[in-house]
């Protein structure tokens, strides 16, 4: 079985206001199950995580499981209604150590 690759979660972009993260505020997810992070985290962004990290920790593709169009980088959006709750939306970039740089 081989080793679960490192994955970085980071704040690309908020729609709206977060009272969590800001953009560029990442963490990490160590060996496919250890979560890494300096700061607090948003309980609803890792639900949008949930059905993906595995994979991703597993090196399947972004482009194959349908979280990019094109390269390494995958992108998930958290599952706040922005306007509704007068929260925000908030994209994150999620790359597997190794792979290529965000854009």
């Amino acid at each position: 079985m081989s080793k679960a690759k490192t994955l970085l979660v980071k704040v690309a972009e908020i729609k709206g206001r977060c009272p969590v993260y800001q953009i560029g505020d990442s963490f990490q997810i160590v060996d496919g199950f250890r979560l890494v992070a300096e700061k607090p985290l948003c309980m609803h962004s890792l639900a949008s995580l949930m059905p993906y990290y595995v994979a991703l920790s597993r090196g399947i593709s972004p482009v194959e499981l349908g979280l990019a169009r094109e390269g390494e980088v995958a992108y998930l959006q958290c599952p706040d209604p922005c306007e509704r709750t007068s929260g925000g939306t908030v994209v994150f970039a999620i790359r597997s150590e190794g792979a290529g740089e965000q854009r």
